[in-house]
């Protein structure tokens, strides 16, 4: 990713539309609303010089022709020559609902959480180095809850999983299996909170030979003299501890947590409904971390993961632990979707036009978030890993407007602290490193700023005819 043209133009120029125009115009539109992220569609299309755009952009959303998943697919594929290089990724995943209840006319919607609010879940894979960098979203899957589904909660163990929402788990194991077939010399691990912890995912995963860790929900029947599954791995003898940062939540700062670990092989076996139907017993490792002196008022953090990665060591189960701590920046990763591109804005009218602007709005949210994560990981490396030769001058004028732009390129730690900078970002002692947000702030006046010198350069290099008036 070089530029916003070229990082465009990767990330979708081989988006199967069918159509080369198609193809371009989703490019034109990608390069808007990287530059405008806050911007509604029309404003993005017009701020970033876009022009007779902003109609051809609502055009390509009311294209039946366009196909979310074909914008997704074209993206995974970049992700992968991403994730090549790599020993381990981690496809993390999480659901989210995105409200649209405030536009009452926009047609094909479904229920949320109860039914007076209206709008589309959104259930995304993306792919994460086990630093916490974001190699991109390799899956989206979108869809609406019908009015007839409220209520049915009590029957959920009585329907077999494809009758559920809970199939979405299934569907991203399967997408994720086929990526991780085409990287065989990285490891793929899918990961999933409590809601992911199924019987069926676990039976499929070993099917499919795809690696899965899991956060236990439930304490579930296995082999063994305590019969169950947290029993099982309490009886376990500590192996060593590990310290966590959690993330910070609305109503709870950022915190260190030292956790003790325990782990020990695992045999599971099928939920008590299906006794008699020769369902097998699944072999998986479990892991239990748990704080054991918290804070005074503070609930402590304890997990017990299943996973289908061999746990032989303590170093092993801490590095499980570790895994599991990167499915936060997926829940990062929504919070950019929806408060930096302001998805749940948008108004297009109808359900199909918004899962189609969805999949644009899902990468462009990638792309700041990776600037923000890679900084942190690579703070010495050189910006033109991200950015272009013009956006990175322009970056150096803006924040030191008398000084000379240097000849070597700054570094990708000092290039996200001017973005920060040009979002609000402080930078005093204590305040930490920049978030996402105030980073996509950054982003859209260091836009800005270019496309200003763009002009510029274009004028002072085509100045206009002399009209003969002297």
């Amino acid at each position: 990713m070089t530029s916003t043209i070229s990082w465009a133009e990767a990330e979708l120029s081989a988006a199967a539309l069918g159509d080369a125009r198609l193809t371009r115009r989703a490019v034109v539109i990608a390069q808007a609303f990287a530059a405008h992220p806050e911007a509604s569609v029309l404003g993005a299309t017009r701020a970033a010089g876009a022009g007779a755009a902003a109609k051809a952009a609502y055009r390509f959303f009311d294209n039946d022709r366009v196909e979310g998943a074909a914008l997704i697919g074209s993206h995974r594929h970049a992700s992968g020559f991403r994730a090549a290089g790599e020993r381990v990724v981690l496809a993390v995943q999480d659901t989210t609902p995105l409200d649209y209840s405030a536009h009452e006319g926009t047609q094909g919607l479904g229920i949320l959480t109860d039914p007076y609010h209206f709008g589309l879940w959104v259930h995304t894979t993306l792919l994460v180095t086990p630093h916490k960098v974001p190699l991109g979203v390799i899956g989206q899957q979108v869809w609406v809850r019908p009015a007839e589904e409220t209520g049915k909660k009590h029957t959920r163990k009585q329907r077999p999983v494809d009758q559920k929402e809970s199939r979405k788990w299934l569907a991203a194991l399967k997408e994720t299996a086929r990526f991780a077939r085409a990287l065989p010399r990285t490891r793929v691990v899918m990961v999933g909170d409590r809601e992911a912890d199924l019987y069926d995912l676990f039976r499929r995963a070993e099917r499919f030979r795809q690696p899965v860790l899991i956060r236990a929900a439930q304490d579930r029947r296995v082999e063994g003299p305590e019969r169950r599954l947290w029993p099982h791995l309490e009886a376990q003898p500590v192996a060593g501890t590990r310290t966590i940062e959690t993330p910070r939540r609305p109503s709870q700062p950022s915190r260190k947590a030292v956790l003790s670990v325990r782990f020990a092989p695992v045999c599971l076996r099928p939920p008590g409904e299906r006794k008699g139907k020769f369902w097998p017993t699944l072999s998986v490792w479990g892991v239990l971390a748990r704080e054991e002196a918290p804070p005074e008022g503070v609930k402590p953090v304890e997990w017990l993961l299943l996973t289908s990665v061999p746990v032989e060591n303590a170093a092993d189960a801490e590095e499980r632990i570790e895994w599991y701590c990167c499915r936060w920046v997926i829940e990062e990763y929504h919070r950019v979707l929806e408060s930096g591109c302001r998805v749940e804005a948008r108004q297009l009218q109808t359900a199909e036009r918004l899962r189609r602007c969805l999949a644009l709005d899902a990468i462009v949210a990638w792309q700041i978030l990776y600037l923000t994560r890679h900084g942190r990981a690579h703070p010495q490396e050189p910006c033109t890993s991200v950015l272009s030769p013009d956006e990175w001058p322009v970056l150096y004028a803006a924040a030191h407007p008398r000084r000379p732009v240097p000849e070597v390129p700054p570094t990708l730690r000092e290039v996200t602290h001017w973005i920060a900078g040009l979002g609000g970002f402080l930078g005093r002692k204590g305040d930490g490193e920049p978030g996402a947000l105030t980073l996509w702030r950054g982003w859209r006046r260091l836009q800005d700023f270019l496309l200003a010198w763009q002009l510029f350069q274009e004028h002072t290099s085509h100045p206009p005819p002399d009209d003969g008036c002297g």
